[in-house]
C-alpha cells in the first residue's frame, strides 16, 4: 500500500531524512519509532503530500505522491485519515461538525446520510450521542477519540497515527491502543503508527520501523525489535540514559 524508496528531504540547514527506504503492506500497521525531533512527522507530511521530496519517492496506493497535481492529490488524500498529535479539532465547531468535516468538505451526501455516518463513526469509537458537545467539553482521551472518528469517517483505506497516544494517563493510552487495534481488524485498513511509546508500540504493530540519523535502521516485529543486538535500538526501546544515542548528542555539545 505504502512504499518509501531513498526519502531525503533538508529544512533550513537541517537534513532530516536521508535515505529512507520503508514498505508498508496493504492491511498492517506499522509502527516507527525514535527520538522526538527524528523525522517521524516529518515523514508523514511526505506521505499525504504536504512536504515534497528533494530526493527520492513516496509511492501509496500505487501512485507517486510527488508527481501528483494538486487534483489528484486531494483524491489520493480522501483514501487517508489522519490522526494528528492532540486531536486538533476545531474548537469554533461542534464535535459532530469536526467529525463529519471531511465529508462536509469533499462528499455530497444528504443531511440524513451524513448525520448517520457522523453517528456511526463516533460510536465505533465509544462515544455515542455526543454530537453537539464542544471540544471544550471533552477530556483528552475523548478528543483523541473524535479525533480518530473524524479519520474514519471518510471510510479511508490509510490510517496515519501521530503519537496517538502523547498527553493522556495510561488506561487511556491503552483504550486508544485497543481502537487502533479494532480499527485495522474491523475497517481493513493500513496503519502508520508515530510514536516514542514502546508499550503502545509492542501492542498494535505488525511490524516497528526504528528511525534514526534520516533512516530507518532496523525493521521487524515487536519480538524482534526487542531482541535487536543494535546498541541503538536497544538503548531506545528500554529507555536508557547511557548509551550511543546520547554519547552523539555528547559529541556535539
Amino acid at each position: 500500500m505504502i512504499e518509501i524508496s531513498n526519502l531525503h528531504k533538508e529544512l533550513g540547514l537541517q537534513k532530516v531524512l536521508t535515505g529512507i527506504n520503508l514498505k508498508v503492506d496493504n492491511g498492517s500497521t506499522c509502527v516507527i519509532i525514535g527520538r522526538s525531533g527524528c523525522g517521524k512527522s516529518v515523514l508523514l507530511k511526505h506521505i499525504v503530500g504536504i512536504l515534497k521530496a528533494d530526493k527520492g519517492k513516496v509511492v501509496v496506493d500505487g501512485q507517486e505522491v510527488g508527481s501528483l497535481n494538486e487534483m489528484h492529490m486531494d483524491a489520493l488524500r480522501l483514501k487517508m485519515g489522519l490522526v494528528f498529535q492532540g486531536g486538533a479539532l476545531f474548537d469554533s465547531m461542534t464535535v459532530g461538525e469536526n467529525v463529519g468535516f471531511g465529508l462536509i468538505e469533499h462528499d455530497h451526501l444528504s443531511q440524513k446520510d451524513l448525520l448517520e455516518r457522523i453517528e456511526e463513526s463516533l460510536s465505533m469509537v465509544g462515544l455515542h450521542g455526543i454530537c453537539n458537545l464542544s471540544p471544550s467539553e471533552l477530556s483528552g482521551g475523548m478528543r483523541k477519540r473524535v479525533a480518530l472518528a473524524r479519520a474514519i469517517c471518510i471510510k479511508p483505506q490509510i490510517i496515519l497515527y501521530d503519537e496517538p497516544t502523547t498527553g493522556v494517563d495510561p488506561i487511556t493510552a491503552d483504550s486508544i491502543n485497543d481502537l487502533i487495534i479494532n480499527m485495522a481488524n474491523k475497517l481493513k485498513v493500513t496503519s502508520i503508527v508515530v510514536t516514542h511509546d514502546m508499550r503502545s508500540a509492542y501492542k498494535v504493530a505488525d511490524k516497528i520501523a526504528m528511525l534514526y540519523q534520516g533512516k530507518i535502521i532496523e525493521e521487524g516485529t515487536a519480538d524482534e525489535i526487542k531482541g535487536s543486538k543494535n546498541p541503538v535500538v536497544h538503548q531506545f526501546i528500554n529507555g536508557l540514559a547511557l548509551g550511543p544515542i546520547t554519547e552523539t548528542l555528547d559529541h556535539y555539545k
